[in-house]
């Protein structure tokens, strides 16, 4: 939510023990708040840095500040291309105009990415339904349909909706029976402490599984699909999101499991062509060596894991090749995992082929 002095968030970090809005009011809050999660997902952290742009030049729509703004934007997480292609649209936005008009013209920028995404969310939903109804027709049976998720690709990392939970969404809503497996998602537990608690506010039936059991669930035929989001989609198919997809994008191919990728047109970069180039960030050890929990006392405390003194690396992300992807689908439709899938979506985009 945003108004003349600032925009509220719901703060991440302390779901699902505690529901609470935090202010941001300045570029540093805003800064702060994407780099330790607070907001998170890819499509919010766009929306999100273009806010704190437009806060920024509010203060000082000098070229200089721009310049620095965006500078601090860019290095708070570095593989999510929301977030540069955010930072890019108001910038493109402001430059050339009159200082005195930048802050508002930013303002207003973000404010449109904002009601793009949700417009954006919820088309990603009905056509991510229309592959959900697909399945459930060529199955026997009256068992709700089982789809795996990994993650949170939910409204809380949207400004709306979300990305591939949509899909979940609109089925349930429109009678369509679903069970959702709710992968834990370590190390800072995305899938359990945002997803479950979002499908459960929502009334969607699900279970949380550990990181590791979606490919016993895939062999014992009790997976019909996984449906994912993506923080980065190269122009040709690759898809790059939370640690562990790729395990499950291989589980998926071993057992004829439709391995789908929800993507708005914001998470693809055109610029690049490989998933061995997407930067892969790699966060501090300390969100590996603890957790946060609630104790039986109801206060919320951090446990330690492991020895203090083995060594710890946390990669955030990998790469999923989209020769293991059946489909992705973005708010234009669904297409093939390939070069060709995407361009036939986004024709303006083949001059970049």
């Amino acid at each position: 939510m945003a108004d003349a002095a600032g925009i509220e968030i719901v703060d991440q970090v302390l779901l699902p023990f505690e529901f609470a809005l935090r202010r941001l009011e300045t570029l540093d809050d805003v800064v702060e708040a994407i780099c330790t999660m607070r907001v998170r997902g890819a499509p919010l952290i766009g929306v999100t840095a273009a806010y704190g742009l437009a806060l920024a030049l509010r203060r000082d729509p000098g070229d200089a500040a721009i310049d620095a703004a965006c500078a601090s934007l860019l290095e708070t997480r570095p593989t999510a291309v929301n977030l540069r292609w955010a930072v890019d649209q108001v910038c493109a936005a402001v430059r050339g105009r009159p200082p005195e008009e930048r802050a508002e013209r930013a303002w207003q920028c973000a404010g449109d990415m904002a009601d793009a995404d949700v417009e954006c969310c919820r088309a990603i939903g009905e056509q991510g339904l229309a592959l959900l109804e697909k399945l459930r027709t060529e199955r026997s049976g009256e068992a709700p349909l089982r789809v795996l998720t990994h993650c949170n690709a939910g409204w809380l990392a949207c400004v709306d909706w979300g990305t591939a939970l949509a899909p979940i969404y609109r089925a349930h809503d429109s009678g369509l029976s679903v069970h959702v497996w709710v992968d834990e998602t370590r190390p800072r537990n995305q899938g359990a402490a945002l997803t479950a608690w979002e499908l459960g506010q929502h009334g969607v039936p699900h279970a949380v599984v550990t990181d590791n059991a979606g490919g016993h669930l895939m062999q014992r035929g009790e997976v019909d699909c996984c449906l994912v989001g993506t923080d980065r989609t190269t122009a040709t198919g690759d898809v790059c999101n939370k640690i562990g997809t790729y395990l499950k994008a291989l589980a998926a191919r071993d057992n004829g499991v439709p391995f789908y990728v929800a993507a708005p047109s914001s998470s693809i970069d055109w610029r690049l062509h490989d998933g061995d180039e997407i930067p892969i960030e790699e966060r501090d050890g300390s969100e590996v060596r603890s957790v946060t929990g609630r104790a039986p006392g109801g206060e919320c405390v951090e446990v330690a894991l492991m020895p203090e003194d083995s060594p710890v690396r946390n990669f955030a992300f990998d790469v999923t090749p989209g020769r293991l992807v059946s489909a992705i689908v973005t708010e234009r439709g669904v297409c093939d995992a390939s070069r060709e899938g995407l361009v036939r979506l986004f024709p303006e985009r083949r001059s970049h082929d």
